[in-house]
C-alpha cells in the first residue's frame, strides 16, 4: 500500500531545493571568477535535487517501516550530543568533548560502561594525534587557559 509519506517528503525537497537556488542566485561573482561563475554549481545541485523529488512524487515506493520509538529516541540523543559537542569543542578543547561524545555514542552502540569510557578516551588522544601532529591541525587539546 503506498501511503503519501514520499510525496509528502518530495513536496519538502522541491521547497528546499527552491530555497537553495534562490540563495544561489544571489552570490555575487568578483571579477576575479572562472567563466561560468559561482552560481552554477549550486543551481545544478538544486535542479538534480527537483529532479529526485519529482520522481519520487511520481514513483513513490510502499510504505517504509519506521524504526521502533527506542531506535528513534538513540538517534535523537546522538544528535543532540553532536550538537553540544559542537558548541563545546571551542571552549573545552579537544580532547575533554570527543572523549565525552565518544563514550556516550559507544555506549548507544554497545552498552557496556568500562568499554565506552575507554573507547572514548582512546578515540580522543588517537584523533588528537592524528589531527595535531599527523596532519598539522592547530588543535587545543584542553581549554586554553589550563595550560
Amino acid at each position: 500500500m503506498t501511503r503519501p509519506s514520499d510525496r509528502i517528503f518530495g513536496l519538502v525537497v522541491i521547497l528546499a531545493a527552491l530555497a537553495y537556488i534562490a540563495s544561489a542566485l544571489q552570490v555575487q561573482a568578483s571579477f576575479l571568477s572562472d567563466p561560468v561563475g559561482p552560481k552554477a554549481f549550486p543551481i545544478a545541485v538544486g535542479i538534480v535535487a527537483i529532479l529526485c523529488a519529482v520522481t519520487m512524487i511520481a514513483r513513490p515506493d510502499a510504505e517504509p517501516e519506521w524504526p521502533a520509538v527506542r531506535s528513534t529516541l538513540a538517534i535523537g540523543i546522538a544528535i543532540v550530543v553532536l550538537v553540544i559537542y559542537a558548541y563545546a569543542l571551542k571552549p573545552l578543547g579537544f580532547l575533554i568533548p570527543t572523549a565525552a561524545v565518544a563514550a556516550i555514542l559507544s555506549y548507544q552502540i554497545s552498552p557496556s560502561p568500562k568499554v565506552s569510557v575507554l573507547s572514548g578516551i582512546g578515540l580522543s588522544i588517537g584523533l588528537f594525534v592524528l589531527f595535531r601532529f599527523v596532519l598539522g591541525l592547530s588543535l587545543f587539546g584542553f581549554p586554553r587557559g589550563w595550560f
